[in-house]
């Protein structure tokens, strides 16, 4: 990707580009090179951004909710006007192929807009001749958008589609590693939206915990590990920010002894490798029944070997790279260590030669349990394959996990699937298939994977507070 694609990066704060003099190199994973710097917010810019969503919140938020939502819907059209050029940042610095990214983009754009497809009408509670009793929805003020590097724009316009449209004001930043198309949303907004309404910064860690740590930041939402979570709850408590919270995942799937293999085998493939297994709600565990096991893996190493890896401008491309070296190393110490302590290896398969944060489609079998990929999360394209012969012993392995993001059954037996699904212990429980979300279904995790929910109403209420006014209409 040429600069002329890239352009200028620049942050932007209180309507106007924030030109800054500290830098970051973003690296193209498939090249492991640097391809452009990107601009990084110093501690004033910080405060400034904080300060400019402060300023826009009162006239923002008395805004008539109709009109936020016809700016909403224009910065949506918007956004699908520059389609090209951010799903070629998306790709350049994520790594993914064009047509996922493309994807995302337009995924991410349907669901903003789905918001401006509801209201937040007040309810009555009580209506009776001596009082009258009404319940509100308030927006919170500025809000901290925080998001992760394996998909920087849906989770950009998941957070800001219900933060815009309930009266919000918005400080947003990416990942360091994938600042480029949430800049460029940020550039777009300026256009639309007045003055502080929508503020995109860069930086790391401690523009993050600058941001979550200021006075003025009503809410947090952050998508993320849940070590970076935790941290992120304590720094908030002492100013009681609210918080969502969309954290790690460890997402176990059951097959159930009915499946055929060849008829689920894809299905079950992609739900763990899609997006080069980079997905919080992926499946991470599979558990099989013994008498389907070898079966399965049969077809699945089958899909893997047919598989084209490469880098994510080229024709035909399905799997990209790992996002960033650091992830990159952590699988690799996963994968010894899992061998180190008696995994059996299913599979490893080819990745391309030369540069680039290449990592083969693995699956592992008979890991133990002191292993650590059986409890922490394997954020990459790595499966490990359990077998077991006691159903209820395989939903209490896939219960004992400190994370409750998402689940599965795959069975030909939808009832029976939807029986097991309702006691496996997570936010989302699916049956054949893994995941699947829309902007009508909220999404989020249980345990350690999280706090509140993204998506639909429930998702934009998340946005706000309730606000109670209780009228008695009778004199003393």
């Amino acid at each position: 990707m040429d600069m002329v694609t890239v352009g200028d990066p620049k942050m932007t704060i209180g309507g106007q580009a924030a030109p800054t003099t500290d830098f970051v190199e973003v690296i193209n994973p498939s090249t492991a090179e640097p391809f452009v710097k990107a601009p990084v917010a110093n501690p004033m810019q910080v405060n400034d951004a904080v300060a400019a969503a402060k300023a826009a919140f009162p006239a923002w938020s008395t805004t008539p909710i109709a009109e936020r939502q016809q700016l909403v819907r224009a910065f949506a059209a918007k956004l699908r006007e520059n389609i090209d050029i951010l799903a070629h940042m998306l790709t350049s610095e994520q790594g993914k192929p064009i047509n996922n990214a493309k994807g995302e983009i337009n995924g991410a754009i349907a669901t903003m807009e789905s918001y401006c497809d509801l209201d937040l009408d007040p309810v009555v509670i009580r209506d009776k001749p001596e009082q009258f009793v009404e319940l509100r929805r308030r927006p919170l003020g500025p809000v901290a958008a925080i998001t992760a590097w394996n998909y920087p724009v849906l989770l950009c316009l998941w957070k800001l589609g219900p933060c815009l449209v309930a009266g919000n004001t918005v400080v947003v930043k990416p990942a360091l590693v994938t600042p480029l198309a949430t800049l460029k949303i940020g550039e777009i907004a300026r256009e639309i939206f007045p003055a502080g309404v929508v503020n995109v910064i860069n930086g790391g860690n401690e523009v993050g915990a600058a941001l979550v740590t200021h006075p003025d930041i009503r809410k947090i939402a952050f998508t993320g590990s849940t070590a970076t979570g935790k941290r992120i709850m304590a720094d908030a408590a002492p100013t009681l920010k609210r918080l969502t919270l969309e954290l790690g995942g460890n997402d176990a799937g059951i097959v159930l002894p009915d499946v055929d293999p060849k008829k689920f085998a894809n299905d079950i493939f992609w739900a763990k490798f899609s997006n080069c297994g980079q997905v919080c709600a992926a499946l991470k565990r599979l558990f099989v029944p013994d008498s389907l096991h070898d079966a399965l893996i049969a077809e699945m190493i089958e899909i893997a070997r047919s598989v084209k890896i490469g880098d994510g401008f080229a024709d035909g491309i399905q799997m990209g790279p790992i996002q960033n070296a650091a992830q990159h190393a952590r699988l690799v110490a996963l994968v010894e260590d899992a061998k180190a302590k008696g995994a059996t290896v299913l599979h490893v398969g080819e990745v391309p030669d030369g540069p680039g944060y290449w990592f083969p489609i693995t699956l592992l079998g008979d890991v133990p349990s002191n292993a650590d990929i059986v409890h922490e999360e394997a954020f990459g394209p790595i499966l490990t394959v359990y077998r077991y012969s006691d159903p209820e012993d395989a939903l209490a392995r896939a219960n004992a996990s400190q994370f409750g993001l998402g689940a599965s059954v795959w069975t030909s037996d939808v009832g029976a699937g939807a029986a097991l699904a309702e006691r496996m212990e997570a936010g989302s429980t699916w049956v054949n298939q893994h995941p699947s979300m829309g902007p009508d279904i909220p999404f989020g995790g249980v345990k350690q994977s999280g706090l509140g929910v993204e998506g639909a109403r429930w998702g934009l209420e998340e946005y706000t507070s309730v606000h109670v006014v209780n009228v008695k209409k009778v004199g003393p």
